[in-house]
């Protein structure tokens, strides 16, 4: 444990869950930033146990992560609405902390496709979390789209995708697989530029819906991603836990609108059962 930043509630809230008038929380002397959408946000219970797996336990968990969420721009699904992550709070409290063995993922980079955003911006977007990332993190690993299972949809199931998924997009399969392809080479060379590791998701982990991981290959997809954190070393993989699964949904990120009415959360905002700290943003 290597830093202070706010202090249990007496006798511990329940489930780990943490004071929001905390100041003494000892952070843990690891430590993982998880920047991404709905793959985490849909798997949260089964990422973080995964990620302790491959980098060590306890962690301080630094994640920005939701359903559409995007990287350069606010997203609203549900009546709920989240800034981009380049504008989370994220940034500013990973500055004040002390430097520690980190590793970090960068995933779901094609949510901004369906908001319009061109491939040059989203590689923009995503060369400023990396060059941020840089200077504290050991390892970086960007997980490329989906493709093989983007060039299967035909355009009966990518009308039904977008309209679930996205209602507010007017893109088209062809525009949509264009800037994908696109997109993919360009964060492949920025990856090299910056000394990541590039990570292509394997065509079966993807069914009827061709951006989410299914369940069942939740555990094997995040074993084989954290994986490139620790190459020479096995990752063992995380099991389903419903319990903890419920528990982590009802943890708050930093800040959110939520029909219109803003939330705040002080960050940490959970302790894991081994002492891992949460922040959410």
């Amino acid at each position: 444990m290597v830093r202070v930043l706010g202090s249990l509630a007496p006798g511990n809230k329940a489930h780990g869950e943490m004071a929001d008038n905390s100041s003494n929380v000892e952070l843990p002397n690891r430590r993982v930033v998880l920047l991404g959408a709905s793959n985490i946000a849909r798997s949260l219970s089964i990422v973080f146990d995964s990620a302790r797996n491959a980098w060590g336990s306890p962690l301080d968990i630094v994640a920005a992560t939701g359903h559409g969420r995007s990287y350069g721009m606010s997203s609203r699904i549900l009546g709920r609405t989240l800034p981009g992550i380049l504008q989370s709070g994220l940034w500013d409290d990973l500055a004040t902390r002390p430097p520690a063995p980190t590793a970090a993922l960068l995933t779901d980079i094609g949510n901004d496709i369906l908001y319009g955003a061109s491939a040059e911006q989203i590689t923009r977007w995503v060369e400023r979390c990396l060059k941020q990332l840089k200077p504290v993190a050991q390892e970086i690993t960007v997980t490329q789209l989906p493709l093989a299972s983007l060039e299967e949809l035909g355009s009966v199931r990518f009308l039904a995708m977008r309209t679930i998924l996205f209602p507010k997009s007017r893109l088209t399969l062809k525009n949509a697989l264009n800037t994908a392809n696109e997109l993919n080479e360009r964060v492949t060379e920025l990856a090299k530029r910056y000394d990541a590791t590039v990570f292509e998701p394997a065509r079966y982990w993807y069914g009827i819906d061709p951006i989410h991981v299914k369940r069942s290959h939740q555990p094997h997809s995040w074993q084989r991603i954290f994986q490139t954190w620790t190459p020479n070393q096995e990752v063992p993989q995380a099991r389903h836990s419903l319990l903890q699964w419920a528990r982590l949904r009802r943890v708050r990120p930093q800040s959110r609108h939520l029909f219109g009415f803003q939330q705040q959360q002080a960050q940490p905002a959970r302790r894991l059962s081994d002492g891992s700290i949460v922040s959410l943003y």
